[in-house]
């Protein structure tokens, strides 16, 4: 049986006093769409996900505020480099819950015909779905934008400690997607992470899964909190989320070890949904079944 490929890529320069280089953030989304599919040019890559005809949406992560939210940089970065295989800007959508969250984590928004969308499910006219869609033991009313702009979709979301599910990764991101997230924390949001995931209208449109690492907030999440957040200046990508999801949480746990911090199964916060995930069919979660290759940029 064929690996999960997943691609651990590194910035030696993405960081200066605090800001990021837009040029090495492009250096190294490409080099990983190389390394993913094993070409010499990130577009070769980008065909094989994306037509230009396409919809796409780019889901973000902005609930933590601007200090551990997904930074416009890489968001924009990674929409021009769908530009690039004749995707139009104004059929990119950059999105997330609410246009107040976008804005504190340092996005302008843009409704127009023009350019890169950029705007929350709050927006006028779109909203969520009137009717629930069921599955499982999910009962959920998802964001329009997910259901009906867009006909495919990437999740870009913050890797970082969940005080619940134990991680927060590329299939939590997609609770931001939905009215009511706050009903599926119990039992450290397994089944539900995975259950959400398994909605056609998430699981058939999701094309690419990145992890933004490069501020890791490795305890005391999801929020914010500086003691416990590592600058690493990485990016977890994989067309397998549950392998991406699972990837990133052994490197919090490094992370973890490092400050002398017990381990998410000792704290009784191991994301289980993962191998919920991986018993579905969604992908794998066992480090015998994924090819990792890191590579620095």
């Amino acid at each position: 049986m064929q690996k999960s490929k997943v691609i651990l890529i590194k910035g030696k320069k993405l960081l200066s006093d605090n800001q990021l280089n837009r040029r090495i953030i492009l250096l190294m989304l490409q080099k990983a769409l190389s390394l993913l599919y094993e070409c010499n040019d990130f577009r070769d890559a980008l065909i094989q996900l994306f037509r230009p005809s396409d919809r796409v949406g780019i889901k973000i992560n902005t609930i933590a505020g601007r200090r551990l939210s997904t930074n416009p940089l890489i968001s924009l970065s990674l929409a021009n480099l769908l530009t690039q295989i004749g995707i139009r800007e104004e059929n990119i959508v950059i999105w997330d819950r609410t246009n107040e969250e976008l804005r504190r984590a340092g996005y302008r928004l843009n409704y127009g015909r023009r350019g890169i969308k950029i705007f929350g499910t709050d927006t006028r006219g779109i909203n969520y779905e009137y009717e629930l869609t069921i599955h499982k033991n999910i009962g959920s009313r998802l964001s329009k934008i997910q259901s009906k702009l867009v006909n495919k979709s990437i999740s870009l979301a913050i890797l970082k400690d969940h005080g619940i599910a134990g991680l927060t990764g590329v299939m939590k991101n997609y609770f931001g997607a939905i009215h009511n997230p706050n009903k599926y924390h119990d039992s450290n949001c397994n089944p539900y992470v995975a259950e959400l995931y398994e909605i056609d209208l998430i699981k058939n449109k999701n094309k690419l899964s990145i992890l933004d690492g490069i501020i890791v907030q490795y305890h005391r999440g999801p929020s914010y909190h500086a003691e416990w957040a590592e600058k690493c200046g990485c990016f977890i990508l994989s067309t397998d989320p549950v392998a991406a999801d699972f990837i990133g949480w052994q490197f919090i746990e490094k992370l973890r070890k490092k400050r002398g911090l017990p381990t998410l199964e000792e704290e009784r916060r191991k994301p289980y949904y993962l191998f919920t995930a991986e018993k579905m069919g969604l992908g794998k979660a066992s480090l015998d079944e994924i090819q990792l290759i890191e590579y620095e940029v």
